[in-house]
C-alpha cells in the first residue's frame, strides 16, 4: 500500500477528477475525507470506497468560505488525528465565449472556487500539517497539496480568458508555496490535465454540447491520440502524495498526451 494510514482530503470528490482521485487513493491505503459540495455525489463515493474495503468518510464544505474549509481540516484531523495530504480538486469554468461576454458574477465564481480555495486550503491546512507527529527518525512530519490546474494555464487559448488566467494563477500560487513551506517539510505540486469529454464542465469548456465535430477538433491537438481520464490525472495525484516523491516539490505535471509540448 503506496499511502498506508495517511490521512488526505480530495475536494470536489463527488465526481470526475475528484471520483477518480479518491478512489485511486484510498484503493493505496489511504484514509479519505472526501469533499464535495453535493452531499449525494459525494456520500456515493465515500460509500463506493468503504464497500471495496477502503477507509472513507464525506464531509460537506464550500471551498470558497473559510469557516467550511476549517471545518473539513478539523473533520480529517478529528477522524485520522492528523492530516498528510490536501488534494485541492474542486474547480469550475465561466462558459466558452468571448471574453467580453463573460459576466461578473462568473469571473468572482471561477476566481473563488479555483484560486481562493487554495488560499484557504493554506490558511487552514498548514496549521494542520505542522501540528503532525514527527516522523519514527525524528524528522518534521509535514505533508502535502496537490492542485488541480490544467493545461489551460500553460497554453491558454480564446473563449476561456478568465479560466485560463485562474488556472495560471494555481501553477504560480503552488510554486511560490512550494518554495515558502519547503523548510518546514511541506510539499506543493499540481497537475495539469488536458480536455476530458467524460467531465460535468465538458460542455461549458467546449462551448455548447460535445458533439463529433467538438471531440475531433479537440482529440486533433493532442499528439497521444486520446483525451485524459480521471484514471490518468489519479495515477499522477497518487505519485505525488507517496512517499515516492518525498523530494518533488514546486513541479507542475503535464498529464495531457504531449498537448502543451
Amino acid at each position: 500500500m503506496r499511502l498506508a494510514q495517511k490521512s488526505i482530503i480530495v475536494t470536489g470528490a463527488g465526481s470526475g477528477i475528484g471520483e477518480g482521485i479518491a478512489l485511486r487513493l484510498a484503493a493505496e491505503g489511504a484514509r479519505v475525507i472526501v469533499n464535495d459540495i453535493n452531499a449525494d455525489a459525494g456520500e456515493r463515493v465515500a460509500l463506493a470506497i468503504r464497500a471495496t474495503g477502503g477507509e472513507a468518510q464525506f464531509f460537506r464544505a464550500d471551498v470558497t468560505r473559510s469557516a467550511d474549509v476549517k471545518a473539513l481540516v478539523a473533520e480529517a484531523v478529528r477522524l485520522y488525528g492528523r492530516l498528510d495530504v490536501v488534494v485541492n480538486n474542486a474547480g469550475w469554468t465561466h462558459r466558452n465565449r468571448p471574453m467580453l461576454e463573460v459576466c461578473e458574477e462568473d469571473f468572482d465564481k471561477v476566481y473563488a472556487i479555483n484560486v481562493k480555495s487554495i488560499y484557504l486550503s493554506a490558511i487552514h491546512a498548514v496549521p494542520a500539517m505542522r501540528a503532525n507527529p514527527p516522523l519514527a527518525d525524528g524528522a518534521r512530519s509535514g505533508g502535502s497539496f496537490i492542485n488541480i490546474a490544467s493545461t489551460a494555464g500553460l497554453r491558454p487559448r480564446p473563449g476561456l480568458t478568465w479560466y485560463n488566467g485562474s488556472k495560471g494563477a494555481v501553477i504560480t500560487t503552488s510554486k511560490s508555496m512550494a518554495a515558502e513551506l519547503g523548510p518546514e517539510n511541506i510539499r506543493v505540486n499540481c497537475l495539469n490535465p488536458v480536455f476530458n469529454p467524460d467531465t460535468g464542465l465538458a460542455a461549458e469548456f467546449a462551448g455548447g454540447p460535445v458533439d463529433e465535430a467538438r471531440r475531433a477538433k479537440f482529440l486533433a491537438t493532442i499528439p497521444l491520440g486520446r483525451f485524459s481520464t480521471a484514471l490518468d490525472v489519479a495515477n499522477a495525484a497518487l505519485y505525488l502524495a507517496s512517499d515516492e516523491a518525498a523530494f518533488i516539490s514546486g513541479v507542475c505535471i503535464e498529464v495531457d498526451g504531449a498537448r502543451c509540448v
